[in-house]
């Protein structure tokens, strides 16, 4: 290399070296402030994070009452939600503050065929017919046929 040429091919390699130790540095900021958090209840059409217990009467029947209209319409097995024991809240807007708010819940239920089997659901707000009152998302663990929930409800939980 003649003279000329050296001390430009060094300052271009300082140079690049420069910018890949500090190109992180410049990213992180980007990362931190993806997306702002607004949390549901600021929002303009916004959520009251408001929801019925896991052991609310309201809630058991319309689980029994999904559970019935499922089971002797479509899969045609005669099965019916007797009772509802073990009640307990597993999870409360685990996804955060600025999604849809739900109440995750788990029980035991009895069949009329004397099985006793566990119950993964979820209490939804504003998912109700035409976006009114709450609605409840629900799994039996092996009676879920056709998998919509995974092995064992594992999708129904939070």
């Amino acid at each position: 290399m003649t003279g000329s040429k050296a001390p430009a091919l060094a300052r271009y390699a300082c140079f690049a070296v420069a910018c890949l130790v500090a190109a992180p540095f410049c990213a992180a900021p980007i990362a931190v402030t993806a997306r702002p958090i607004v949390p549901a209840e600021r929002r303009y059409d916004s959520y009251a994070g408001v929801l019925p217990s896991c052991a609310d009467p309201g809630v058991f029947e319309r689980i029994r009452s999904l559970f019935h209209d499922r089971e002797t319409e479509f899969w045609k097995s005669g099965l019916e939600i007797v009772n509802l024991s073990q009640v307990r809240e597993i999870g409360f807007r685990t996804e955060g503050l600025d999604y849809i708010p739900r109440r995750y819940c788990s029980a035991r239920v009895y069949l009329n065929n004397q099985a006793v089997r566990a119950v993964s659901y979820s209490i939804v707000e504003d998912a109700g017919f035409i976006g009114f009152g709450y609605d409840v998302e629900w799994c039996v663990a092996g009676l879920d046929r056709n998998d919509a929930y995974g092995g064992y409800c594992r999708d129904a939980r939070p």
